[in-house]
């Protein structure tokens, strides 16, 4: 008797698809099936008059209030303020400076983010010490036949970009070097970079903004000038890096001690322990840690308000106070938030791409 295999039966129309995803995480018991239907009615008659007044009955061109006449929301309003929110008060024949320094640093970062890129190395070498050369001479001028831009005049996004970058690119080893120093056998040492932690970590920012911007100067010579934004990325710097080496320090200690024993037993020093086989790993467990640290420092950039830095919330403050706009700060609030919302989530779904890639995660979901 002779058997024949049937060709494989397609899954069920019901458990694929949209109409499967539905029925598994949506409708999957009454209980959820009830709340679905709750919830999706309050979201649906709370989105309808938002998606109304955004987009449906939303002004988009004009160049006055005058043009503003439906009802809904009035983007004239940001499109004749968006230099200011984009650049500040930078002189306008100089905007030329900050695009290029900006780019630079876009395709930079890109040429890093792409697997195939050559020379990934020469490229992190330039961006870590040749570019920060090449933008304050871009941004702050003086030199090189470029007009001088005093850094009170600096504002809006691109403040606000300077601030962020420089504070995370400078907290990250400093935290690593703090979270070393926490664990060290040194008894000095160790209680110096304890003492510094705490202290930092136990002051808000704000009070750090005005120490900096009021104390910093009394501990240099008189005729030394600080520049104001200079004690402002000095004060976030460090009060970043205390939180940034509580991270690092959790992700050592998350490593087998097997591991050093193994460093140990290959002879290798501290540094060359910690280089090339204690820190890699540590840095891979902590990537949520570090990019929930930056996002938080990319938010606590808008404190600098108090201490006369217009980033990119005072100017929105700033504009709504013009008589000619009066009447329109949701506007200009609903796109200061969706400026830090599109550069917040932009460096969270990076870090879930780089988890993935370097399987630092215990589970497969994403």
């Amino acid at each position: 008797m002779k058997y024949e295999l049937q060709p494989t039966l397609p899954p069920p129309a019901s458990t694929i698809g949209a109409i499967g995803w539905m029925r598994k995480h949506l409708f999957n018991g009454p209980y959820n099936s009830i709340a679905t239907l709750v919830l999706g009615y309050l979201l649906i008659g709370w989105l309808t008059p938002v998606i109304q007044w955004v987009f449906i009955d939303a002004d988009w061109f004009g160049d006055s209030r005058e043009a503003c006449t439906s009802g809904g929301a009035c983007w004239v309003f940001i499109g004749a303020r968006l230099n200011q929110f984009l650049y500040g008060f930078y002189p306008s024949e100089e905007y030329w400076r900050l695009n290029l320094a900006f780019i630079m640093l876009l395709v930079a970062i890109v040429w890093l983010v792409m697997p195939q890129t050559p020379k990934k190395g020469l490229m992190a070498i330039f961006l870590l010490v040749i570019y920060p050369v090449i933008a304050f001479f871009l941004l702050y001028g003086n030199s090189f036949g470029l007009v001088q831009v005093e850094t009170h005049l600096w504002g809006g996004m691109s403040l606000t970009l300077v601030l962020a970058v420089v504070g995370i690119v400078a907290s990250l080893p400093l935290g690593i070097l703090l979270a070393l120093g926490r664990q060290s056998e040194m008894p000095i040492v160790r209680s110096v970079c304890v003492i510094f932690i705490e202290i930092w970590r136990g002051v808000p920012l704000i009070t750090v903004l005005f120490m900096a911007s009021v104390m910093l100067p009394l501990f240099f010579p008189e005729e030394m000038s600080f520049d104001k934004l200079l004690r402002a990325l000095i004060g976030i710097t460090l009060f970043q890096s205390a939180y940034m080496a509580e991270v690092i320090r959790g992700g050592l200690q998350a490593i087998p001690s097997g591991q050093y024993e193994a460093a140990d037993a290959l002879g290798l020093g501290y540094w060359q322990k910690m280089i090339l086989i204690i820190m890699p790993q540590a840095l891979k467990l902590m990537i949520p840690g570090i990019v929930n640290t930056f996002i938080a420092l990319f938010k606590d950039t808008s404190l600098v308000l108090i201490i006369g830095l217009f980033d990119i919330l005072a100017i929105g403050q700033a504009a709504n106070q013009d008589p000619k706009w009066i009447g329109y700060s949701s506007e200009s609030y609903l796109f200061v938030a969706l400026m830090f919302w599109i550069f917040c989530f932009s460096m969270s779904r990076y870090s879930m791409h780089l988890e993935k890639k370097l399987h630092t995660g215990h589970s497969n979901r994403a």
